[in-house]
């Protein structure tokens, strides 16, 4: 059957998260699944986000799916029951937990790791009285904190935590938290459909948002969730693209996320969302799903997988008809869909004009504007342009137009001084205020854009029946440019669900050192490209 897909991708990766996992009964971090702690010992402190993987195990255990040999085994249900105690055990004394630096107390880890840990407690038929306690204590602790920076998709997993948790003790002890966290939730939901993540959409996390939704609307259904819900299903539609890969690094987050369970629980009394996840499982049936195999994000879409696969609706799934030809043009996302004559572009007016075209079912351009290697004394700095900035923008029927600067790249890495520095301030005043800490992180690594000294303008026209690309680049001194090009999958900020392998990165790096080093001060880079299918090759090597 169909929907076994998304068992055999999830039944892959337990193996790894079993590695993942301190399996010693006798060990003093025995149930953590943070192997760079409790095997390597490189770093001090544990990954609240990684108890995160006792739900796979746990789903793995108790449901029967196809060729599943760690359907009942006794040990997974062992190693998921640690992996619980050693949450509790783990956390601060608040209930808080901490994901990539001491006592960060992270709203995102917590709240993850808190729900696959209700819903392991539930499914393993677990009765103790201090784990319960220490469920409250987190539940508290995410009631009453709230993190910087918009990211709705944390608020909805945080209603739902409660949500569940209210049902599992019999209490009303979080209702009004529950419904604040909710209208914010509503509040983020742009008039457009999406919800607000960071500096814009990301319909990767945004189906993130769905499953936590419909789930919550499945437990108590809510008109005005309903009415959201619909609204978020049918913005959604638009980036399954005809491959069946979705989203992108011309989204707000650059994700290719695809969280399939909510389109499952909507389906149930809104077909159309059911057409979604029909889409996306042909790419999965065709290997176009990005790898999420890495030690911190693997859990994710794991344990959504097999709950889409538990809740997967059988019978009276629509028919998947050709998309009509027409534009999607969400002006406040300033995200554009044109889809005309079997082709199909996806394009960020609000990352410099960044795009995917698409021709029949086969990608033949993803573009992520252009890069530029510059020199300015002893250090090479990255100029780009697909940073999220307010371009100007002129959009026709069948020409658009961008123009705008290119922004410097966040490449900031650790080095020995600086993890030192953080861990002293961690270690001191930083404890009392983890939430400014995590504020200036994500100014130096996630959000803004700095100008660099190159001007863009890139037009993309519509001719003989297909796009076409002209792009010009001006700069006042092109000498401290040393390489120059364009690729298909570049990103510069800091997103962990981001950078993922997906089999559309395949495509090579346009490179455009050869022209710039022939430009004289105040000459403009000119490049013309015609984006339509080259039989011969996956790709369209410009």
């Amino acid at each position: 059957m169909v929907r076994d897909l998304f068992a055999r991708e999830a039944l892959a990766q337990i193996p790894k998260i079993l590695t993942l996992l301190d399996r010693n009964p006798h060990s003093p971090t025995y149930g953590c699944f943070d192997r760079n702690f409790w095997h390597y010992k490189i770093i001090d402190f544990p990954s609240g986000m990684s108890q995160e993987f006792v739900l796979p195990l746990t789903l793995a255990y108790t449901t029967d799916l196809p060729d599943n040999s760690f359907y009942g085994q006794s040990a997974i249900q062992q190693w998921a029951e640690a992996g619980i105690r050693y949450a509790a055990k783990s956390s601060h004394p608040d209930g808080s937990c901490d994901d990539y630096f001491p006592f960060e107390r992270a709203g995102g880890a917590a709240a993850f790791s808190l729900l696959a840990c209700i819903e392991s407690y539930t499914r393993l038929g677990l009765n103790d009285s201090t784990l319960l306690d220490f469920f409250a204590k987190r539940a508290d602790w995410l009631a009453h904190h709230q993190e910087s920076g918009q990211l709705t998709n944390h608020q909805a997993l945080i209603v739902l935590c409660l949500e569940l948790l209210s049902r599992l003790l019999k209490t009303d002890r979080w209702d009004r938290a529950k419904a604040q966290r909710l209208e914010q939730v509503f509040n983020w939901q742009n008039e457009e459909g999406w919800f607000q993540e960071y500096e814009g959409c990301d319909p990767g996390y945004h189906t993130l948002t769905i499953s936590c939704l419909a789930r919550l609307h499945q437990l108590n259904a809510d008109p005005r969730l309903q009415e959201s819900l619909i609204k978020a299903v049918e913005l959604a539609s638009h980036f399954v693209h005809p491959d069946g890969s979705f989203g992108g690094e011309y989204t707000s987050r650059n994700t290719y996320n695809f969280f399939p369970h909510g389109f499952e629980l909507v389906g149930k009394w809104f077909p159309s969302a059911l057409a979604i996840n029909d889409r996306f499982l042909l790419g999965l049936k065709n290997g176009k799903a990005p790898c999420y195999a890495d030690d911190h994000i693997i859990g994710h879409h794991t344990w959504n997988y097999l709950l889409t696969w538990e809740d997967f609706v059988e019978s009276q799934r629509p028919t998947l008809a050709p998309r009509p030809d027409g534009r999607i043009w969400l002006k406040q996302a300033r995200l554009l869909v044109d889809r005309r004559d079997g082709t199909e572009l996806y394009l960020a007016l609000n990352k410099g004009g960044a795009f995917k075209v698409f021709q029949g079912d086969r990608l033949i351009a993803s573009d992520t504007q252009f890069s530029l290697q510059v020199k300015q004394g002893n250090k090479l700095k990255n100029a780009v342009g697909h940073l999220v900035s307010d371009y100007t923008v002129e959009v026709g029927e069948d020409e658009i137009l961008i123009r705008g600067q290119l922004g410097w790249a966040k490449q900031k890495q650790m080095t020995p001084l600086n993890l030192m520095i953080l861990r002293v301030v961690m270690l001191t005043i930083g404890r009392f205020y983890p939430n400014l800490i995590r504020k200036l992180l994500q100014k130096l690594l996630i959000v803004g854009k700095k100008d660099a000294p190159f001007q863009f303008a890139r037009r993309l026209f519509w001719q003989e029946g297909c796009w076409h690309v002209s792009d010009e680049l001006r700069a006042s001194d092109w000498s401290p440019v040393v390489s120059a090009g364009i690729g298909g999958d570049q990103t510069s900020i800091y997103v962990v669900m981001s950078r993922t392998f997906q089999v559309g990165q395949l495509q090579e790096w346009l490179d455009l050192t050869p022209q710039v080093q022939q430009l004289k001060s105040g000459e403009a880079l000119k490049l013309n490209r015609s984006l339509k299918l080259n039989p011969n090759l996956p790709f369209r090597r410009w």
